[in-house]
Order: structure tokens, then C-alpha cells, then sequence
């Protein structure tokens, strides 16, 4: 993959529309105070929070697990997840020239958690339930120091860890049934536990929180209760609150100067609880469950990450959130522009379809669709109106007045639209199986089909009968009209490009569209002298039509890309993937000279 891209030249990526609010504790503010720092699959992005801007850190083949940010701002740490059998990388980061500044690779199958030590000595590291070890490295040196099992045998898996904030030497671990406060023995490479007692105690402790003074620490757990430990006798302190515990347990937890505790709890409700009894003083319902909470500076303001992918600032005094990024949280099926132009774009999820401002990147309007999947959507001609399509019906196309669409058993229907109904006009039954694209002509007497079955069929809209079909060894998963009419190209899951003729529809070239996996989106620019493709190999590819050469390439995504689109005067690019993100690119300067 990086050898196809080497090739020839990158098309520049101007931002990423993407959230990944599953990883716990994985929404950072970098101690300059300015920006932020998340994982989007398998790239972790900082952002200013004064100018917007975004820089990317790609250097992980697989999702990014969780992040860790150094208390003097030199270094990032990001852990990722592998296949089973596999090692798992961590990357330290240099911040300031945001580059790679040491790969570490020891754990297998997923990194779980990770913490820097106080003076940027150490990083410890904790592996998934199928490596269960913890590693302590030297960052200066980039080798590991020593390691050792997480838990005892006894003992559950071990969820987080964490180092304290005046001694590089000592930590804390936790998990299922386990609870340890960790020394670290120099002299002879050894890290020495201690369990913590706790009585008839026994939790799942699914984040851990230590104070600057490093007397005590506290931990969330699954129940739904916070445990406050003494660090020198280890010793268990307190327990609660009693009777209103946080529902489906605590995520994430942050002590302020005052002694107060910010509480994020499984049901989306962030808490400001009283650092002696566990009382909650203030809370605020937010969408979804809370996974981070981080603060700026001393804490006077916070942001807060949820598992539905937004990310909210609010202030210590009002405490009111106001939502500063919004986001698809799963895979993004099919993106859209209004006729004319490049201002806004539309994008379909599972659950939801959303307008965005191309520009800033914000979002403009939000339709929710409960329990439905969206698999496509487009503008209607004057712009004021949004179809989409729901699970059932695999693609639809709108006429001035009619609206053509693909089902999931082979089907294409035509119906008549009227003010608020329809009407089916005609049922045309060739395709054998799922209909996954449809184009129209712009005369809107022709259409042409692709489908799983191997088949692409152009047919008459007005005697609704076939015109002529092009076959071939492959699921076709896309086709496009070149803006001239006289040709459709199409693509599938044998990664092949093919060039048809629409009157008699004989083959006229075929390009290897793709070194590994499926082509699943594609778009010819108004001009028609370039199309984009993107697909499973996750790279953007921008070809010259008529010699059938790549010309640019875009390296950024980290899953599947899902669709491209051509904005209408060719000034940017936009790309939808299954891992939930939006990019936007710039389209080259050189190419729009031509």
C-alpha cells in the first residue's frame, strides 16, 4: 500500500470530520492548553482549539487502543490493537515536530493502557487480555526496563494503570479483583507489586484517578461506586457513594484543586461529586455514555468525550456543555452535494443523516432515523430537499417528477412522486441479486444499474425495457456516467476499473483499479477528465480518464473508504469510511488549470 502511494504525488488533506469515543480515556488537552489530542482509528489527531487546525500522527496499522499525554507536553504515547498471535505497537510521539520519536514493540494482540512517570523517565505499559503483562520502559534509552504478569493467577485481567505525580518509581494497576501499587527496583530490573487491601470488597475497577499529593487515589468501577485507597498504606480509605450510585458504572474519573471529583458514568451523566462522601453536587445528562474527561489547565474548564462520538467544553462555575465537535459513530455510507455547489455536503449513518459546512467542517443540520440504516441519500435538484434510502431499498435516484430505485432481491422500480405520495409506475425484474448503484441520464429517459449478480443493465425509462447489459466476473458494487454520455465506467470486488461503450455496450479497456480488496466508491468530475476511486485498500486514488493513470493519491484513512465524491466546481474532494470519518481533500490546483 505505501508503495502505491510513493508513486506518484499525494493529494493534501485539509480535515478530518471523526471521533473515535469508544476509547476510554482517549480524548486529551495537551498542557499548552490549546490543543487536543484523540484517536481516530488508526491515527491520532491534535487539534487547535483557536485556529481549527488539524495534525495528523499516522503511524499504526490497526485501530488506536488508548493515548497517554507526558506532564511536560515532549511526548505522546499511543497503544494499538493487532490480530491474535500478533504484536502490538506503542508509538512515543515527539509533539513538537510531531513525528515518531520511538516504536515499541513487546505486547501481543492489543496495548490496554498506558501512563508516562512524572519527570518523562518511564512509560509504563499495560497489555490486553491475552498478553495480561505490564512493561516498564525508558524513554530515553527506548528499551524496555523489565516486565511482569498484571495480576495474580487468583486474579481477574487488569484494566487500567497509572502513574503517580511526584515518584518516577511507583505506580498503580487495576482491574477485575485486583488492585496493586507497583515499585520500581532500578538496580536489579524488577517491578515489585503490593496488593491493596480491601476487605469483603470486591469490585471491577475500570479507571484509576491519583491527586497531585499523591496521599491517596480513587477508583471507578463497574458497580457503579468510587473506592478511595490510601497510597502509602494501601489500605482501603472509603467507599461510595451508598445509596445513589452512578448507573452502568464509572467511566472515567478527575480530581480538581478544590478536592471535588468530575465523575463520567456509563449512562451519559457527568457528575461533580464531593471529593469526602461521594455526593453528587451538579450533573449534566449528556448523549451517551462519557469515556473522557480531561482538563484544561487547573480545571476551571474541562471537555468531555462520549461513546457518541461529541466532544463537550464546559466550565467549572455554570457547568453547562456546549458541543464543540459532533460526529458520525459508525460507518458512513454514502456523502452527497446540492446541485451547483460546494458549500455543504450531506452524509448518511446508521442512525442519522447530517448536513455539514464544507468549509469549518461543523454541522448544520441533523435528521435522526431510529433503528433504521441509511444506506444512500442525495439532494433534490432545487436543493431544499434530502432523499435518502433506508435498509430495504439498496439505492434510489430521483427524475424531475419520478424516482428510480434498486432492491436487495434485484428489483428496480420506477415510481411517480408527488406532493406527499407515490405511486409504483413500473417494476423491471433482470438483476438476480442486490442492486447497489444507480445512475440516471441527464435527459431522464436512461439509467444504468450495477449489481452483485455480475451485471450492469442500462435501461429505456420511457418503454421500460433493457437497453443493453455488460457482464463480467464480479460483485459491481459502483458505475458512472461520463459527463459525455457515450461511456459508463464501473467497478467491484475484483478491483478492476472497466470503460464501456453505452450503445452497444462492448468492453473498451480495463484498468487494475486496486492492489488489495474492493472498490467501493467512484466519481468523474464534471469536466470528465478525472475520476476518484476509494476502497478496502483505504487509499483515495484520483486517475486521468482517458490515459488511465493515477495522478494523485490520498493517504489518511485508517478503515475502509466507503464513498467518494467530487465537490460540483472541483475545489475539494470528500471521503467517507467505515470506521465513521469524513476527510476532506484538496483538489490539485494543477489538474483544474488543464
Amino acid at each position: 500500500m505505501a508503495e502505491e502511494a510513493q508513486e506518484v504525488p499525494q493529494i493534501a488533506l485539509e480535515a478530518v470530520i471523526g471521533f473515535n469515543g469508544h476509547v476510554f480515556s482517549g480524548l486529551k488537552v495537551h498542557p499548552d492548553k490549546e490543543h487536543l489530542i484523540y484517536p481516530l482509528g488508526c491515527t491520532v489527531i491534535i487539534k487547535s482549539q483557536r485556529s481549527g487546525k488539524q495534525t495528523f500522527l499516522h503511524g499504526h496499522t490497526n485501530n488506536v487502543s488508548c493515548i497517554s499525554v507526558s506532564k511536560s507536553g515532549r511526548y505522546i504515547a499511543s497503544g494499538q490493537v493487532t490480530f491474535m498471535g500478533f504484536k502490538a505497537d506503542i508509538i512515543i510521539w515527539d509533539y513538537e515536530k510531531k513525528e515518531i520519536y520511538a516504536r515499541l514493540v513487546l505486547h501481543k494482540a492489543r496495548v490496554e493502557d498506558l501512563s508516562f512517570s512524572p519527570n518523562d523517565k518511564y512509560l509504563v505499559s499495560l497489555g490486553g487480555q491475552d498478553d495480561a503483562s505490564i512493561v516498564v520502559w525508558n524513554i530515553e534509552s527506548k528499551e524496555a526496563i523489565c516486565g511482569s504478569p498484571a495480576s495474580a493467577q487468583s486474579a481477574g485481567h487488569c484494566l487500567t494503570i497509572e502513574y503517580t505525580n511526584l515518584n518516577d518509581e511507583i505506580f498503580v494497576s487495576a482491574g477485575n479483583g485486583t488492585l496493586r501499587v507497583w515499585e520500581l527496583d532500578l538496580p536489579n530490573r524488577k517491578i515489585r507489586p503490593t496488593e491493596c487491601q480491601t476487605g469483603q470488597l470486591k469490585r471491577i475497577v475500570k479507571c484509576l484517578e491519583i491527586p497531585n499529593d499523591d496521599n491517596f487515589f480513587y477508583c471507578g468501577t463497574t458497580s457503579g461506586d468510587i473506592l478511595k485507597v490510601n497510597l502509602k498504606t494501601r489500605l482501603l480509605n472509603s467507599c461510595g457513594p451508598v445509596k445513589q450510585k452512578f448507573s452502568k458504572g464509572v467511566n472515567t474519573l478527575k480530581v480538581l484543586k478544590t478536592g471535588d471529583i468530575l465523575v463520567g458514568s456509563g449512562d451519559g451523566m457527568l457528575s461533580l461529586c464531593s471529593g469526602g462522601n461521594f455526593k453528587t453536587i451538579k450533573s449534566v445528562q449528556l448523549e451517551e455514555g462519557v469515556t473522557s474527561v480531561t482538563l484544561r489547565g487547573d480545571g476551571q474548564q474541562f471537555y468531555v468525550g462520549t461513546e457518541a462520538a461529541q466532544i463537550y467544553s464546559l466550565g467549572y462555575i455554570d457547568f453547562k456543555p456546549e458541543l464543540i465537535a459532533t460526529n458520525h459513530n459508525s460507518a458512513v455510507k454514502d456523502v452527497a452535494f446540492p446541485f451547483g455547489t460546494s458549500e455543504l455536503f450531506a452524509t448518511c449513518s446508521q442512525n442519522d443523516i447530517r448536513v455539514w459546512h464544507t468549509e469549518s467542517s461543523k454541522e448544520l443540520l441533523r435528521i435522526m432515523v431510529p433503528n433504521i440504516t441509511c444506506n444512500a441519500l442525495g439532494f433534490m435538484q432545487d436543493g431544499r430537499s434530502i432523499f435518502s434510502v433506508k435498509k430495504k431499498k439498496k439505492k434510489i435516484l430521483f427524475l424531475k417528477a419520478c424516482a428510480v430505485s434498486g432492491g436487495g432481491e434485484g428489483q428496480v422500480r420506477v415510481w411517480e412522486i408527488f406532493q406527499d405520495s407515490y405511486r409504483l409506475i413500473e417494476t423491471m425484474k433482470e438483476h438476480k441479486a442486490t442492486v447497489n448503484c444507480i445512475k440516471i441520464k441527464s435527459n431522464d429517459k436512461e439509467c444504468v444499474t450495477a449489481s452483485s449478480d455480475g451485471a450492469c443493465i442500462i435501461w429505456d425509462l420511457v418503454r421500460f425495457v433493457r437497453n443493453q447489459m455488460v457482464l463480467s466476473n464480479t460483485l459491481f458494487s459502483v458505475v458512472c456516467y461520463h459527463p459525455e454520455e457515450f461511456q459508463i465506467i464501473t467497478s467491484g470486488t475484483d478491483r478492476k476499473i472497466g470503460y464501456w461503450e453505452v450503445y452497444d455496450g462492448s468492453a473498451i479497456r480495463e484498468l487494475e483499479g486496486s492492489l488489495s480488496g474492493a472498490i467501493n466508491g467512484m466519481h468523474i468530475s464534471e469536466d470528465g477528465k478525472y475520476f476518484v476511486t476509494g476502497g478496502d485498500d483505504k487509499l483515495l486514488k484520483l486517475w486521468h480518464y482517458s490515459d488511465g493513470e493515477v495522478t494523485h493519491v490520498g493517504v489518511g484513512h485508517s478503515g475502509s473508504i466507503t464513498n467518494v465524491r467530487i465537490c460540483p466546481n472541483s475545489r475539494c474532494i470528500v471521503s467517507t469510511s467505515a470506521d465513521g470519518a469524513i476527510l476532506r481533500w484538496r483538489y490539485p490546483q494543477t489538474l483544474k488549470s488543464e
